[in-house]
C-alpha cells in the first residue's frame, strides 16, 4: 500500500480559528512512528516555504512529500488562478490537489453559481490540467464540503464538462451527497489521487440539510477511524486497484482540536487505528 499522511488529520488546517495547531516537529515525528512513507504540505507556513529547506526536514523524519492541497478561485471571469497555480507548481513536489474555493472564509456556506460561472469553472480546470502537465505534473480536482464542487450534481458537472482527474476524497464526497463507491465504479479511470476518511454518516445528513454546520460537525466527530464509519473503505480500494490505480492512499482524516494531545492519543491514535484497519483489510 502507498499510504501517505496529511496535517490536517493532527488538526493543522488553513481555516484561520479552526482550532489548536500542532508543531510541524511532533506531526512529522508522529506520521514517521506511525510509518507513513509521505505527506500533504499543508497550510503556507507549516512547512518551510524554500523547496531545498522542506526537502531536508522531511528527509530528515524519512517522508516524501505527495502533494499539496490547493483553494484556488476558478469560477470568477475576472480573477486569473494561473499566478496562483504557477507559485504552487513552484512551490511544491507530487499532485496538486486543487479545490474550487469560494472566495468566502471557511468551509460552512458556499454561492451558487450561474451558467458563466460554470462555463469559466470548468474552462480553467481543463487550462490548470494542461498547464501542470506540460510542467510534468498532475492536477487533480477534489470535490470538497464548502467549496463550488461540492454535491453529486456539481462533481457529474465537472466529469462531463471538463477533463481534469479526481481527487477521490471518502469523505467529502459522501457528506456533499455522493456515493464515494459509486463513483469510484462510474469514474475509475479519473481518480489520480486518494484521501480516505471514514464517516458518521447519520452526522452527515445533518450536514446536508443544513441542520449542523459543516466545521461544527468535524468537531462532533463526523470523521471517524478507518473501518469505524460507514462508508466501504476497503470496498473502494478494491476496486480502485482492480482498475488499476497506482497513486497514494492518503489519511487525511479532517480533525478541529481544542488542546495539545497528551503523547500517543489523539490524532497519532485515530491514524494508527486507521492503518491498524488497511493492514487487516489486506491480509
Amino acid at each position: 500500500m502507498r499510504i501517505a499522511g496529511a496535517p490536517i488529520s493532527w488538526g493543522v488546517c488553513e481555516v484561520p480559528g479552526w482550532g489548536h495547531q500542532m508543531a510541524p516537529a511532533r506531526v512529522l515525528a508522529e506520521m514517521r512512528d506511525l510509518g507513513l512513507a509521505a505527506t500533504e504540505l499543508g497550510p503556507d507556513g507549516f512547512l518551510p516555504a524554500a523547496r531545498d529547506e522542506r526537502e531536508a526536514l522531511l528527509s530528515s523524519y524519512g517522508l516524501g512529500l505527495v502533494g499539496a492541497f490547493v483553494p484556488v478561485v476558478l469560477h470568477d471571469l475576472d480573477h486569473d488562478p494561473m499566478p496562483e497555480i504557477e507559485r504552487a507548481l513552484d512551490a511544491m513536489s507530487g499532485v496538486l490537489v486543487l479545490a474550487a474555493a469560494t472566495g468566502l472564509a471557511g468551509y460552512d456556506g458556499r454561492p451558487a453559481l450561474d451558467t458563466r460561472a460554470w462555463a469559466t469553472l470548468l474552462s480553467n480546470l481543463d487550462a490548470i490540467t494542461a498547464r501542470a502537465a506540460r510542467r510534468g505534473r498532475l492536477a487533480a480536482l477534489h470535490p470538497h464540503v464548502g467549496t463550488v464542487v461540492e454535491t453529486r450534481a456539481d462533481v457529474e458537472r465537472v466529469l462531463s464538462g471538463s477533463a481534469v482527474p479526481l481527487c477521490l476524497d471518502t469523505g467529502h464526497l459522501l457528506v456533499g451527497g455522493t456515493d464515494p463507491a459509486w463513483l469510484t465504479r462510474f469514474a475509475a479511470a479519473r481518480i489520480a489521487h486518494v484521501h480516505l476518511k471514514d464517516v458518521d454518516a447519520a452526522l452527515a445528513e445533518r450536514v446536508l440539510g443544513g441542520e449542523v454546520a459543516y466545521s461544527d460537525a468535524v468537531r462532533d466527530g463526523l470523521y471517524r477511524p478507518l473501518g469505524e464509519g460507514d462508508v466501504d473503505i476497503s470496498g473502494i480500494i478494491a476496486t480502485l486497484e482492480g482498475a488499476g490505480y497506482g497513486g497514494w492512499y492518503v489519511m487525511e482524516q479532517d480533525a478541529v482540536l481544542t488542546t495539545e494531545p497528551a503523547a500517543g492519543a489523539g490524532p497519532c491514535d485515530d491514524v494508527r487505528r486507521s492503518l491498524d484497519y488497511l493492514a487487516k483489510a489486506a491480509s
